[in-house]
């Protein structure tokens, strides 16, 4: 997916860069916390992070990831309501931070901006409803399917023998949280998956063998 920043022209991300101030953190610093008023949105400039709920059960589900580009916090700093949900730091991360009055009037003085971010949130908005209807028709297996051949396209390198190595550090909670999948039902998922040779697993590291499969196994 094209993050906020790519669809920004060099004049604007200037002035976006001018206007806010950079801050460093890592793994598992909270960046947003969830019902914090909406005082400033955050750009990634590297590095990633998970967005996350809390659950009935006591676990976190994961709504996405998102990587250099992506912006944060845009909702609550729209609609004006307390944020949703926490936005962690996978991995050390380069922040961008603008206050949210100086973004608005950035936004107001800046026409092409809000219409980038528009598109942004139409593109997860459209991401949204693909992943609901998955969750509607797919068994775990088939939603671990997915979620992997989303890693493979956004945090994939190729790797020896023609596989793809998924870069970004997930743990196996994480994927749970993320298929909406006890982890029990993601481990099993996952040791189906070595055993059929489509990917090999590690600590925080997962390799895929046969992509194709695993979009077959998917749709």
């Amino acid at each position: 997916m094209t993050e906020f920043l790519e669809l920004l022209s060099a004049e604007d991300r200037a002035e976006l860069e001018r206007i806010g101030r950079r801050q460093t953190a890592d793994r598992p610093d909270v960046l947003l916390a969830r019902g914090e008023s909406a005082d400033r949105v955050l750009v990634l400039e590297s590095g990633r992070v998970k967005v996350t709920v809390p659950t009935a059960a006591g676990t976190d589900a994961v709504l996405t990831f998102r990587g250099p580009g992506a912006l944060l916090g845009e909702q609550a700093l729209l609609d004006r309501q307390p944020r949703s949900a926490d936005v962690v730091a996978i991995e050390p991360v380069q922040l961008l931070v603008v206050a949210a009055s100086t973004f608005r009037s950035f936004l107001a003085t800046h026409p092409d901006v809000a219409l980038a971010m528009l598109a942004m949130l139409s593109t997860r908005l459209r991401d949204s409803d693909r992943r609901l209807a998955e969750f509607a028709a797919a068994d775990t297996l088939g939603r671990v399917a997915a979620r992997l051949v989303e890693l493979c396209d956004a945090h994939g390198d190729p790797a020896e023998g023609g596989g793809v190595r998924i870069t970004l550090p997930i743990t196996q909670e994480d994927l749970a949280g993320w298929t909406g999948s006890s982890l029990e039902s993601t481990a099993k998922a996952l040791r189906r998956l070595r055993q059929l040779g489509w990917i090999t697993t590690g600590r925080r590291a997962l390799e895929v063998h046969d992509l194709q499969a695993l979009r077959d196994r998917a749709a």
